[in-house]
C-alpha cells in the first residue's frame, strides 16, 4: 500500500509537472499570442501582429519575437526579441520582479505630419476610461534588476517646419540596473544613441521613479545642426549652411515638487558654424565656440557661463535705408513666438538672470554697411577681439570690458575697463590710432560740397559714465587728427588742411564744460575766396536744407558750454586768399605763421594774449599781437596787427576798382591797432606807402571820379613815401555802426580832400593857417608881390619840397577893368620919355642910355601929347578940338590916349606874364624850388576880386 501510494503520487506530480509544462510551454503562449494578436487587431488601426512568444513556465522567461506594426513597406513599431525574467519572488513580495528585461532591435518611427498630427497617437485606438482620475493612486509595484535595449532604431520625421526634420539614431543601447518603483532607491542607467552622420548620444545616470529623481551626465558629440535647424528657422529666417555641436552636461532633475532642473559642469563647442540669409548672403561664420564651466538652475533661474569663447567669428552687418539693422528686421515679430506659456493678468514675469565670468570674443571680423547715405558705407572691424569679466545680466554689479579692434586698413581702436547696467555706469580707458576719417565722407557730402581727401584720428581718452537719464558723461585725455586734407568739390582745389592737430588735456563734461589745456595746429592751411556774386567759397560749399518741421513746444534754453583752452600754437600755417569780384583778380598768400593764442576761457573776463606771426607772399612780414576776450569780443579787445613790405603790386585788382589805374610798383606797410572796452571802439589805422608808382588807367565803374594821380603825389613825401593815419571810434552795441565802411570812408575823404582841395592839403603839411595858397592877389595894374603874396608863396615852396612828386604851374592873369586904365597911364608916361628922348637925339642933345631915365616937366606933356597922339593913333586930332584952350585940348587928347590903350590885348598879356614871371622868381630865388618845377602857363583874364587881380595856381604830377 504503501509503496502504491509513493508511486500514485510520483506519477500524479510528473503528470502535473507535464501538464504545466504543456501548459506553459506550448499552450499559454500560443492562448497569449492569440489574444495579443486579437487585440492588436482590435485597438491598432494599421497592420499588427507579434510571430511568435516563448514561455519557460518553470524559469518564468518570457520571450516575444517578431512585433511589427504598420504597412509591410512602412513600418511604424517594432521590434525583434523582448525578453522578460520574471522571478518567483513576485508572488511573495506584491510586486512584480523582473530580473531581466531585453528589448532587441527595438524601432520606431515617430512622425508629425504637416497638421501637427502624430502618427503613434493615431496608430492606437485606446476607449477612454470612465473610472475618475484617483489623485492618491500608487504607482504599481515593479522591480527590474536589469533592462537592456540591444541596438534600437528611432526615427523622427516632423513635417511642421517649413523644412521637413528628419532624425535617425540607427544604433542605441540602453541599460538600466535596479529600478525600484516604490522605493527610494535609485536605478543606474546608461544610454548610447549613434546616427549614421557620426552623431553621438550619451547618458550615464540614475533614476528613481517615485518621485522622479534623476541625476548624471549628457553628453552630445558631432551633432550636425543642421538636423534641428528647422525649428530655428520658425522664429529666425535664417539658413545654416554649416555648424557640428559637442555638448556635455552633469544634471540633476526633481519633479518631487513642481519641475527642478539642474546642470553643472556643462560645456559646448560647436565648429565650423556658418549661417546665411533666406537669399543666400552670408551672415555669418565661426571658426569655433566654447562654452565650459557652466551650469544652469530651472528654480533660480539661473544660468552660470563660467567660459565662453568665440574664434573666427566673421559677420556682416547692414543698416538699411529707413535706418533699421537687418539683423533687426530678420528678429523682428519673433518675441512671442519663444514665449513658453501665458502669463496670468497682473503677473510679473521673472526674468533669468546670466552670468558670464569669463567671456572672449577672438579675431573676429565685422563687415558694416550703412545704406542711410546716398552713397553707400562699408567699414571693416578686424581682427575684433572682446572679452567681458563677471558681468551679471541683473546690472547691479560692475563687469570688465576689454575691445581691441582693427578699424579699416590701417586703424584700431581699443577700450579697456568697467561697466555696470543698473545704474548705467563705467569707465573706460579709449585708446585711438590711424582712424580713417573718409569714413565720414558720405555723412558730410548731404550738408557740404567737400572731399576728405585723408585724414586720420587718433587719441588716449578716460571716459567716465556716471548716468544715463539725464546722460552724466565725462571725458578726459587728449585727442589728435593728422594730415587732414579738405578737398573743395566745387572747383577741384584745396580747402582745409592741416599736417596735425593736437587737443591736448582735453576735459569735456557733457553739457557743462568743455577744456583743453593745449591746441597745437601744425601746417594749417585754409582758403579764403570772394566770388564774382560777392559771395564766399564758405557760402558754395554749403547745402541748403529743407525746414525742420517747427517742434509744438519750446523747450527752456540750457545753459550755455563753459569752453576754457589754456594756449593754442600754431607752426608753419599759410593761407591763401582771392578776390574774384575784381579785374584782374586779387589774389595773396600768407605762409611760415607761428604763434600762440593765451587762454581761452568763456566764462572769466580776463583777456587772452596773441601773438602771431607770418609772412605774406613769402617775403613781407606779417604781426598780430595784443589780447582779446573771444567769447566776448566787444568787452574786451586789444589787437594790433602789423604788415612789413608787402608788396602793392598784388593790389593792382582793388587799385584797378576803385581808382581806376594799375599799381606799377611799390610797398606797403600797414598798423592797425583796434582796442574796444565795454563796445566802445577805439581804432587807429596806419598805412604806409613806400615808392607808389602808378600804371596805365582802367576803365572802372566803381573808380572814383578824381585826379587820383595827383592825389597820390600830394600824398607822397619827400622820401617818396605816403604815411596815412585813419582813427576810427563809435559804439559797437550800435547795430547801424559798421568799422570797415568808415575805414574806407575815412580814406576816400582824405583822398577827396586832397584831391579836391590839393593847396589847402599842402598848407596843412607846413603848418599854415592860410585858406588857400592857390592863388596869389596882384594890385591892379601892378605885377609885383604884397608882402601877404609873398608869405603865401614862401608857404607853398616849403610844402612843395615835401612833395617833390608835385609842380606848380603859375597861370598869369590879368583884369581889362581894372587892370587896363591904369596899364594906359603907365604906357603914356613911358611914352611921354621915350617920346621926348627921340626929340633930343634928333637936336643932337646930350641923352642917358635909357628913356627911363629922363624926367619930363608937366609943362612939356601938352606938347608931347600931340606927337603921341599921331604917332600912336595914326590920325590928326578932332577939327574942333582946335576951338578949345590949351588945358581942355591938353585933357581931351590925353583921354583919346588913355582910351585907346585901356583895352590893349597886349599891355594885358605882358601883364600877366610879369606877375607869373614875378611867382615863379620868388618861388625860385627865395623859396629854394627847382626852376624846372615851376611851370608858366599861357596867361588869361579874369575878373577882380576886391578891386584885386587873382592869378592862378595849378598843381601837377610827374
Amino acid at each position: 500500500m504503501r509503496r502504491t501510494s509513493v508511486k500514485r503520487t510520483a506519477i500524479i506530480a510528473l503528470l502535473s509537472v507535464a501538464l504545466y509544462s504543456l501548459l506553459g510551454f506550448l499552450v499559454l503562449p500560443g492562448i497569449a499570442l492569440h489574444l495579443i494578436n486579437g487585440q492588436l487587431e482590435r485597438y491598432v488601426s494599421a497592420p499588427a501582429k507579434l510571430q511568435r512568444i516563448e514561455f519557460n513556465p518553470f524559469s518564468l522567461e518570457l520571450s516575444l519575437f517578431d512585433l511589427r506594426i504598420g504597412e509591410p513597406e512602412d513600418e511604424q513599431l517594432g521590434l525583434d526579441r523582448l525578453y522578460l525574467n520574471l522571478q518567483w519572488s513576485s508572488l511573495w513580495q506584491r510586486r512584480l520582479h523582473l530580473a531581466d528585461v531585453e528589448l532587441e532591435r527595438p524601432r520606431s518611427e515617430v512622425r508629425f505630419a504637416k497638421d501637427g498630427t502624430f502618427n503613434l497617437a493615431q496608430l492606437f485606438d485606446i476607449p477612454e476610461s470612465n473610472a475618475p482620475a484617483d489623485d492618491d493612486a500608487q504607482t504599481f509595484p515593479l522591480r527590474i534588476d536589469r533592462l537592456q535595449l540591444i541596438r534600437g532604431y528611432l526615427h523622427i520625421q516632423d513635417l511642421q517646419p517649413q523644412q521637413p526634420v528628419d532624425l535617425v539614431y540607427d544604433t542605441l543601447n540602453l541599460e538600466l540596473h535596479n529600478l525600484v518603483t516604490r522605493d527610494d532607491g535609485r536605478a543606474d542607467i546608461s544610454l548610447v544613441a549613434r546616427n549614421p552622420a557620426g552623431g553621438q548620444l550619451r547618458w550615464q545616470g540614475q533614476l528613481a521613479l517615485d518621485p522622479f529623481i534623476s541625476n548624471g551626465s549628457l553628453s552630445l558629440s558631432d551633432l550636425e545642426l543642421r538636423t534641428f535647424w528647422p525649428y530655428v528657422q520658425q522664429s529666425v529666417p535664417l539658413a545654416l549652411k554649416e555648424g557640428r555641436l559637442n555638448a556635455s552636461s552633469d544634471y540633476a532633475l526633481d519633479l518631487s515638487d513642481g519641475f527642478s532642473l539642474r546642470l553643472d559642469n556643462a560645456r559646448l563647442d560647436s565648429t565650423a558654424l556658418a549661417i546665411d540669409s533666406p537669399a543666400g548672403e552670408p551672415l555669418l561664420r565661426l571658426k569655433s565656440l566654447s562654452v565650459g564651466d557652466t551650469s544652469m538652475s530651472l528654480a533660480d533661474q539661473r544660468l552660470t557661463v563660467g567660459q565662453l569663447r568665440l574664434h573666427g567669428l566673421e559677420t556682416w552687418a547692414i543698416r538699411e535705408a529707413d535706418g533699421v539693422l537687418d539683423w533687426q528686421k530678420r528678429f523682428a515679430g519673433n518675441g512671442d513666438a519663444t514665449a513658453s506659456g501665458k502669463q496670468e493678468p497682473g503677473q510679473t514675469a521673472r526674468p533669468w538672470q546670466v552670468l558670464l565670468r569669463d567671456a572672449g570674443l577672438e579675431g573676429a571680423t565685422v563687415h558694416l554697411t550703412d545704406r542711410v547715405p546716398d552713397d553707400e558705407v562699408t567699414l571693416d572691424l578686424t581682427p575684433l577681439d572682446i572679452h567681458l569679466r563677471d558681468f551679471d545680466s541683473a546690472g547691479t554689479t560692475p563687469f570688465s570690458l576689454s575691445v581691441n579692434a582693427g578699424v579699416g586698413r590701417q586703424g584700431t581702436l581699443g577700450a579697456e575697463g568697467s561697466m555696470q547696467l543698473e545704474p548705467l555706469s563705467g569707465q573706460l580707458a579709449v585708446a585711438l590710432d590711424s582712424l580713417d576719417m573718409r569714413i565720414a565722407q558720405a555723412y558730410l557730402s548731404p550738408f557740404v560740397r567737400l572731399e576728405l581727401r585723408s585724414g586720420r584720428l587718433d587719441g588716449e581718452l578716460e571716459i567716465a559714465l556716471q548716468g544715463a537719464e539725464p546722460l552724466t558723461l565725462s571725458v578726459t585725455g587728449r585727442a589728435g587728427i593728422s594730415q587732414l586734407h579738405a578737398l573743395d568739390t566745387l572747383n577741384n582745389r584745396d580747402f582745409l588742411k592741416w599736417q596735425r592737430l593736437d587737443v591736448e588735456g582735453l576735459d569735456y563734461r557733457h553739457g557743462a564744460q568743455l577744456g583743453i589745456e593745449r591746441v597745437v595746429l601744425d601746417e594749417p592751411y585754409a582758403r579764403f575766396i570772394i566770388n564774382q556774386n560777392l559771395t564766399t567759397n564758405i557760402n558754395d560749399l554749403l547745402i541748403e536744407q529743407p525746414e525742420a518741421p517747427k517742434r509744438g513746444s519750446e523747450s527752456a534754453p540750457s545753459e550755455p558750454l563753459a569752453i576754457r583752452i589754456g594756449q593754442v600754437d600754431i607752426t608753419q600755417g599759410s593761407a591763401n586768399f582771392a578776390d574774384f569780384s575784381l579785374r584782374p583778380p586779387f589774389a595773396t598768400a600768407v605762409q611760415e605763421l607761428n604763434g600762440r593764442i593765451g587762454t581761452l576761457d568763456s566764462r572769466a573776463d580776463r583777456p587772452a594774449s596773441v601773438e602771431v606771426n607770418g609772412k605774406v607772399d613769402r617775403y613781407a612780414p606779417v604781426t598780430i599781437s595784443g589780447s582779446l576776450t573771444p567769447f566776448d569780443p566787444l568787452q574786451n579787445l586789444d589787437i594790433a596787427t602789423r604788415f612789413r613790405q608787402v608788396e602793392l603790386t598784388t593790389l593792382t585788382p582793388y587799385s584797378s576798382k576803385f581808382a581806376g589805374y594799375r599799381i606799377r610798383r611799390g610797398r606797403l606797410d600797414l598798423d592797425l591797432h583796434y582796442r574796444i572796452q565795454q563796445g566802445q571802439l577805439r581804432a587807429e589805422n596806419k598805412v604806409v606807402l613806400e615808392q607808389l608808382q602808378l600804371g596805365e588807367r582802367v576803365d572802372s565803374p566803381d573808380a572814383v571820379d578824381l585826379p587820383v594821380r595827383l592825389a597820390v603825389a600830394l600824398l607822397k613825401d619827400s622820401r617818396g613815401t605816403i604815411s596815412l593815419e585813419l582813427p576810427v571810434q563809435g559804439d559797437l552795441n550800435d547795430p547801424q555802426f559798421d568799422v570797415m565802411p568808415i575805414v574806407w570812408q575815412t580814406l576816400r575823404n582824405l583822398v577827396v580832400r586832397a584831391a579836391k582841395a590839393p593847396f589847402r592839403f599842402l598848407g596843412g603839411l607846413v603848418g599854415s593857417d592860410q585858406d588857400d595858397l592857390s592863388h596869389i592877389a596882384f594890385a591892379a595894374g601892378d605885377s609885383s608881390l604884397d608882402a601877404q603874396a609873398r608869405q603865401a608863396l614862401d608857404t607853398l615852396a616849403a610844402a612843395l619840397k615835401e612833395r617833390p612828386a608835385l609842380h606848380l604851374e603859375v597861370e598869369g592873369m590879368s583884369a581889362r577893368q581894372n587892370d587896363g586904365p591904369l596899364l594906359a597911364e603907365q604906357w603914356l608916361e613911358r611914352e611921354y620919355r621915350s617920346t621926348l628922348y627921340n626929340m633930343r637925339q634928333r637936336r643932337s642933345d646930350q641923352v642917358p642910355r635909357d628913356p627911363s631915365q629922363l624926367e619930363v616937366a608937366d609943362g612939356d606933356k601938352p606938347a608931347l601929347l600931340e606927337a603921341i597922339y599921331r604917332s600912336r593913333l595914326q590920325q590928326q586930332p578932332p577939327e574942333p578940338w582946335r576951338q578949345l584952350d590949351e588945358d581942355e585940348r591938353a585933357r581931351q587928347l590925353r583921354q583919346a590916349i588913355l582910351d585907346s590903350w585901356s583895352d590893349n590885348a597886349g599891355l594885358l598879356r605882358r601883364l600877366a606874364q610879369a606877375r607869373a614871371a614875378a611867382i615863379k622868381e620868388h618861388l625860385v630865388d627865395r623859396g629854394g624850388l627847382d626852376a624846372s618845377r615851376v611851370y608858366l602857363l599861357d596867361t588869361g583874364l579874369t575878373e577882380p576880386d576886391n578891386g584885386q587881380v587873382i592869378s592862378l595856381l595849378h598843381l601837377g604830377s610827374d
